[in-house]
């Protein structure tokens, strides 16, 4: 689990280059990064709003736990 001052810095990076923030908590070569830098080549702005859902909402290791594993998942 990140730190606020890792999730802050994450963040600032974000604004001033999206796919970069992406890049640092999800990697390079993911789903995730592609999209984003689709959408800073379309315009920055959704770019950065993506990148900020990326860094902020989007935490699956929490939902993949055994114990907290949807019912329908296999």
């Amino acid at each position: 689990m990140p730190s606020n001052c890792e999730i802050l810095c994450e963040i600032l990076i974000a604004v001033l280059l999206p796919p970069l923030g992406v890049c640092l908590r999800k990697g390079c070569c993911t789903v995730e990064f592609l999209i984003c830098l689709v959408l800073t080549i379309l315009g920055y702005l959704p770019g950065i709003i993506y990148a900020i859902y990326v860094i902020v909402f989007q935490n699956r290791e929490e939902y993949f736990d055994e114990y907290r594993r949807p019912l329908y998942s296999a």
